[in-house]
């Protein structure tokens, strides 16, 4: 069978993922009819997915990965998961930034790529409790120099996650004392029924206390987040302004996000406004 040459690697198991989830379970000839590629291609994507911990093997297909509330999967392990549409996200979100505002960016792989596209804005000053995104700011400014209009970034204290936050009373504490123009926060899951979660109970709180210090919330997440849970919710839909998504949300979650705040499909025209 002759390979499709429209699909990338990183689409192709994205689409898989996309269905074992919808499906609970696919099997290798399955995928091939769908994709149009080969068997060896598909297996070679199943055990991509299977390394980064996103599905299961099983004879002659996958199926999900059951995962607990209470699984906090590493920085590292989240960054491999759906980079193109992290950085659509990223994109969309920095078009909401405006110079010498006093910003805010939680812990996560969105954030961090969120970040990224931040170092250029002048006068900014940026709370976070994430060392990986205090790390694109120090970086950017031991690489470029001494410069008019460089971030001022303040970083709480805290006890580190597996996803590299900086979280617990120290944080709590000095977030509590701030007050910032915007808030973009990445999250673990985000359900109608549940607002948003995270399976770690102190980060839970730091988040709180991020949500509470903030004039606008605005939650950049991709479409895999909507209908997760963690163990505990730190925010009901109701008190974010704004999600920043990609095009891979489907009708019927983009119609049930529209009921509670604003919708941003990144490489879309604006769904609906705040």
């Amino acid at each position: 069978m002759s390979e499709n040459p429209n699909l990338l690697a990183e689409q192709r198991r994205a689409l898989i993922l996309d269905e074992v989830r919808r499906r609970g379970g696919v099997r290798v000839n399955e995928l091939t009819r769908k994709l149009g590629v080969s068997d060896m291609t598909v297996r070679r994507d199943l055990d991509a997915l299977a390394r980064q911990g996103v599905l299961e093997k099983v004879h002659g297909g996958a199926v999900p990965v059951a995962e607990a509330s209470t699984h906090e999967p590493g920085f590292e392990a989240k960054s491999g998961l759906e980079p193109t549409a992290k950085e659509e996200i990223a994109r969309a979100a920095a078009e909401l930034v405006a110079p010498g505002a006093a910003i805010a960016l939680s812990g996560g792989t969105t954030t961090y790529a969120l970040a990224h596209r931040l170092v250029d804005v002048p006068d900014l000053t940026v709370v976070t409790n994430s060392v990986r995104v205090a790390d694109v700011f120090h970086v950017a400014q031991r690489t470029s120099g001494a410069r008019t209009g460089a971030a001022t970034v303040v970083l709480t204290g805290g006890v580190r996650t597996p996803s590299d936050s900086l979280v617990g009373p120290v944080a709590d504490q000095a977030i509590a004392t701030l007050h910032f123009d915007v808030l973009f926060l990445g999250v673990h899951g985000i359900s109608a029924e549940a607002g948003l979660s995270t399976p770690n109970l102190a980060e839970a709180e730091t988040n709180r206390r991020l949500v509470q210090s903030a004039r606008r919330v605005v939650v950049v997440a991709d479409h895999t987040k909507w209908g997760v849970v963690g163990l505990s919710s730190f925010a009901a839909l109701e008190q974010v302004d704004t999600l920043v998504t990609d095009g891979g949300l489907s009708a019927e979650a983009r119609a049930e996000v529209a009921e509670h705040l604003g919708l941003v499909v990144a490489g879309e025209p604006e769904a609906a406004t705040d």
